[in-house]
């Protein structure tokens, strides 16, 4: 196959992948594929700096209270994180509408009092109108005191899952950071204008110490770190339950369950989310751990977990991949070109296991997604065109073989070359073979006294018959030479009786010519006869013809015997005009009847050569 063809089908392969990829089904695959890194891998430890105070079925339950809480209740939860020590509070509660003005007074003061409150605030599009945009900020109360907040959006794949974060919002030319951005700014010092450190550069967003790497322009790949409740959940209920506060749901129980968890340190320096955990809220969402679902609040931490240790997920560059997967594409299909087709699902095979440990491992130790699906298909489409290719040649190697030699070979022996072509070398090899050549005596003499219409009708009914014979008995015509046939037995297709074969061919044809020369005779027309050389020894067989022509043929001392010893049939008187050589003889010895003739030098020859004259196949 040309080089171009051979780059033509990998390169058109990939073109079609890059097609197919941009259909919902495939790229929801290629998710679904990348998921499942997650949960082979399994949960990885977090280092218990993020904490979430989790509005759950316990805080509805000891409250006793309807959604939304007052927002005093909130202040109280700020005033017990602070005094047990919590490093930042972040709320993943929206307080973008006015409440009670006591209670929203409330809440401003407590978190101005704290000095480390991150609250939330929502990014909205019109889905109808992607042009009508708008940002819902916290209240008023909260903006006077210089409260920082961000977005809360969750962009969600086409399928729903949640695999990615956003890191900023666009509105007339304002960024809009999410909590987790703004979270990570005023970690270490919670400063009002903290948004004006923060650079978006190189693909990559610059907060504080951090240097996030950025994809689709304004998110993040999410490291889950394991499922649902992999980090450590506090209930809301137990951080408010101080002495101070009642709990209608404990039963007149006071557990004052507060003072527990300040003293146990587990807010201690740390980051504090709070977020709803219940059904009831909707605030939950499918990831790569989608056996159960994860809240919003547990996907902030996930996130800033990430960034904090410098654990970020990565997609491999995209013309990094595509340089490789055309480097592959084109050596996976010379190599599956070439081997058979058993041999190349098996490659493919180990092709498609390799991969896929190579992708985990990547995964795993390098944080690196690679497009496992779209190279699995890459691989499958290689093989079926490499199997599409093999089987187009194959006819045409079929078709070759045929059209050489159906003419000139025994039926079954044409079906053995086509069921297996490698018999058929190309190009030439040595190997045992036994030649036959036949001649008519005295043709020129023939076609003087004849018409040119008499003589090649009564020609093509000797040849065709004689063809025939050769045949039946499973050798292969040579090639003609006037009124000269040059058989060859044991080719293609090799067999131990090749020089018994070609003495019951000479037998066969002169019994042939017997009943010829009767037909001849009966319609008045004066036939001939023919003298018949057989010789076996090695040779040179195969393909010696040109570029332009095929031409299976042999060459060599044995080829040029045989024809020597028909001519010899004139000199001597035999019944059968056969001459065969000592070489065939040897043979064939204990299965005809010869009769020996005499030591004879050929051509070009210093050693002579025994001659017999084949008489007859022994019972």
């Amino acid at each position: 196959m040309p080089i171009l063809k051979k780059l033509f089908i990998p390169v058109c392969i990939i073109l079609i992948i890059r097609l197919l990829f941009q259909i919902y089904f495939f790229d929801s695959l290629e998710h679904k594929a990348q998921d499942s890194l997650f949960r082979i891998r399994g949960a990885k430890q977090v280092s218990g700096d993020v904490v979430i105070v989790a509005i759950d079925d316990n805080t509805f339950q000891a409250l006793n209270r309807p959604w939304p809480f007052p927002r005093d209740l909130h202040a109280k939860l700020i005033d017990n994180l602070k005094k047990a020590g919590a490093k930042e509070i972040i709320f993943d509660i929206e307080f973008t509408e006015y409440s009670n003005p006591y209670s929203d007074a409330a809440l401003a003061v407590a978190a101005a009092n704290a000095g480390n409150v991150v609250f939330c605030g929502k990014y909205i599009v019109d889905p109808d109108n992607p042009d009508h945009q708008q940002v819902q900020t916290p209240i008023q109360p909260l903006l006077d005191l210089k409260m920082n907040w961000g977005i809360v959006n969750m962009p969600t794949d086409w399928d729903g899952f949640i695999r990615e974060y956003t890191l900023f919002e666009k509105m007339d030319k304002t960024k809009y950071y999410s909590i987790g951005v703004a979270g990570l700014g005023n970690y270490r010092l919670y400063a009002p204008e903290w948004e004006k450190g923060v650079t978006v550069a190189n693909k990559y967003l610059n907060v504080a110490d951090y240097r996030i790497p950025i994809i689709n322009g304004k998110n993040a790949l999410i490291n889950f770190y394991g499922p649902s409740e992999t980090f450590k959940h506090v209930s809301y209920a137990s951080v408010v339950d101080d002495s101070s506060l009642s709990m209608p749901g404990y039963q007149g129980m006071e557990l004052d369950e507060y003072y527990d968890l300040a003293k146990s340190g587990v807010f201690k320096d740390k980051i504090v989310l709070i977020g709803a955990t219940i059904e009831e809220l909707h605030d939950k969402f499918p990831t790569a751990y989608s056996s159960k679902l994860t809240a919003g609040v547990e996907i902030h931490a996930n996130f800033m977990e990430m960034v904090r240790h410098n654990d970020y997920l990565y997609n491999l560059n995209i013309w990094l991949f595509v340089l490789i997967e055309f480097i592959l594409a084109i050596g996976v299909f010379m190599l599956l070109s070439y081997v058979k087709p058993q041999h190349s699902v098996l490659i493919t095979l180990f092709l498609i296991i390799s991969l896929l440990g190579l992708s985990f491992c990547l995964f795993k130790y390098a944080n690196v997604l690679l497009p496992v699906v779209e190279l699995v298909i890459l691989f499958l489409l290689l093989y079926v065109s490499a199997l599409v290719i093999h089987y187009l040649k194959s006819q045409k190697d079929k078709k070759f073989i045929k059209n050489s030699f159906e003419k000139y070979l025994a039926p079954e022996l044409v079906n053995v070359l086509l069921k297996d072509p490698s018999k058929l070398k190309y190009g030439g090899a040595l190997q045992e073979v036994t030649v036959l050549f036949t001649d008519i005596v005295s043709f020129t003499t023939f076609t003087e006294k004849h018409r040119p219409e008499e003589t090649v009708q009564m020609l093509r009914g000797y040849l065709t018959e004689m063809v025939k014979t050769i045949i039946k008995n499973g050798g292969i015509i040579d090639k003609f030479v006037g009124d000269e046939i040059m058989a060859l037995f044991g080719v293609p297709v090799y067999t131990d009786e090749h020089a018994l074969q070609a003495c019951k061919t000479a037998l066969d044809m002169r019994a042939c010519l017997l009943q010829l020369r009767e037909k001849w005779a009966a319609e008045g027309v004066e036939p001939f006869n023919f003298g018949v050389g057989i010789n076996t020894g090695q040779a040179v067989v195969g393909n010696l013809g040109s570029e332009q022509l095929f031409d299976y043929t042999a060459i060599g001392d044995t080829i040029n015997l045989g024809a020597r010893l028909e001519a010899k049939t004139r000199d001597y008187d035999l019944k059968e005009m056969t001459i065969i050589s000592e070489f065939t003889y040897e043979k064939v010895k204990d299965k005809v009847e010869a009769r020996y003739l005499d030591d004879i030098k050929v051509k070009g020859k210093d050693i002579s050569v025994k001659i017999y004259e084949l008489i007859s196949i022994k019972e």
